[in-house]
């Protein structure tokens, strides 16, 4: 598979030619100053990818070309923020950037409630408590209704944890769930805004009356009015799996698990509707055996993302050593390289060490961490390499 890395652009503290340096052959990144919803330019395109290929890289995949609330919950004005989405498309197309990552996650493209939980090695990893969570959905946000979509032992913990949280504890879950995981990625709430809580809200009741069904209808409705572009100019779309791969906040969630991918796929199946295989997103989930999910879909895979996450019995999870968790991550590179050795793929998130946590990177996407995370995935890729055959170029330091 292509190594590729998501970079975040000019502004990021990770340059390019460290990447270079570390083994990144693709680079997975986008008009991240391009408010939602508005045309990317071929100006804009070119000159972003004209950058990257100055320093020997390529634009392998945009991540993300983000799909407007308004399309996901079928407003009054998604004809023409659909149309402004294909133009983009066309653009990229015409430009030689052909893959293109989305979601159609409601409000909160992921969660996880702890950015820097503690590993015995001194490490620190994205967490999930599920508890926590429910304190947020139920005593922060007060969501009409959330106590029913919790079970009993999980209520009792929020009952404990309203006795002793204080008020910076409330801030901290706050800019953990709906801030620091969001604002970064053309998220609806950013560093700064007042009052983050009513604008979620606000958010929330958006999809007031959106059950699975109709989100589904809506996004069938994206998916046919953007195929005939893609075909146009050979762009493939690969749908993110919902990160958490559940329900959450009372909102739908449509990508969760096999039946739910196989929908998606049978509903519009053009070969440019594909999947980006979050190894990481779909092992958070009980009812995913990850291997077997991407031997069923393989072939309508189009980008992938290696992580692994340990789950918990009461549904929490935290992310887990590319080495270990449910995702099974050598199976996984044996499965993709085997139906195509030139997938981009890049390793996700990784823990925080050897100082990332000073380094203020975003949420997830630490440089020491990811940097042994695409050695150890390099390093599994090249025995799977000669398992099947496959000669691969490594870089050679000459003295």
């Amino acid at each position: 598979m292509e190594k590729t890395w998501r970079w975040f652009g000019r502004n990021d503290k990770i340059t390019l030619p460290m990447l270079r340096q570390i083994g990144v052959e693709g680079i997975v990144t986008a008009l991240h100053d391009v408010k939602n919803g508005e045309v990317w330019t071929r100006e804009r395109i070119t000159e972003l990818r004209d950058y990257i290929e100055s320093f020997g890289l390529r634009w392998s995949v945009v991540e993300s070309l983000p799909v407007s609330e308004s399309i996901k919950y079928g407003g009054a004005d998604r004809d023409g923020l659909i149309s402004n989405y294909i133009e983009s498309l066309r653009n990229l197309g015409a430009c030689g950037i052909r893959t293109v990552c989305y979601n159609f996650m409601p409000v909160l493209d992921w969660a996880r409630t702890d950015l820097a939980n503690p590993n015995p090695d001194g490490t620190s990893s994205l967490y999930f408590n599920l508890a926590e969570f429910a304190y947020f959905d139920c005593r922060i946000l007060r969501r009409e209704g959330a106590e029913a979509d919790y079970a009993p032992e999980i209520l009792a913990q929020v009952d404990q944890k309203a006795k002793s949280m204080t008020a910076e504890d409330d801030r901290r879950i706050i800019e953990n769930i709906i801030i620091k995981t969001q604002g970064f990625v053309n998220g609806n709430i950013k560093e700064g805004d007042r009052d983050p809580v009513n604008i979620f809200r606000g958010l929330l009741e958006l999809y007031k009356g959106i059950d699975k069904a109709k989100l589904r209808a809506n996004l069938k409705y994206f998916l046919e009015a953007v195929m005939p572009v893609c075909n146009e100019a050979g762009v493939n779309m690969c749908v993110h799996p919902d990160d958490p791969p559940m329900q959450i906040l009372g909102l739908p969630r449509i990508v969760c698990n096999e039946a739910d991918i196989r929908w998606m796929l049978d509903a519009v199946p053009d070969k440019h509707n594909g999947l980006t295989f979050c190894a990481g997103s779909l092992s958070a989930g009980m009812q995913n055996d990850v291997p077997a999910l991407a031997r069923q879909f393989a072939r309508r895979t189009h980008f992938v993302h290696l992580r692994s996450t340990c789950v918990f019995p009461d549904g929490s999870f935290k992310e887990a050593s590319h080495f270990g968790g449910r995702a099974n991550i050598i199976e996984l590179i044996r499965i993709f390289e085997a139906e195509n050795p030139k997938l981009p793929m890049r390793v996700d998130h990784a823990p925080l060490m050897l100082g990332d946590e000073a380094k203020g990177y975003n949420a997830g996407y630490s440089f020491h961490g990811r940097m042994m995370a695409l050695g150890q995935v390099e390093g599994m890729m090249a025995v799977v390499d000669r398992e099947l055959g496959i000669e691969r170029d490594y870089p050679v330091t000459v003295g």
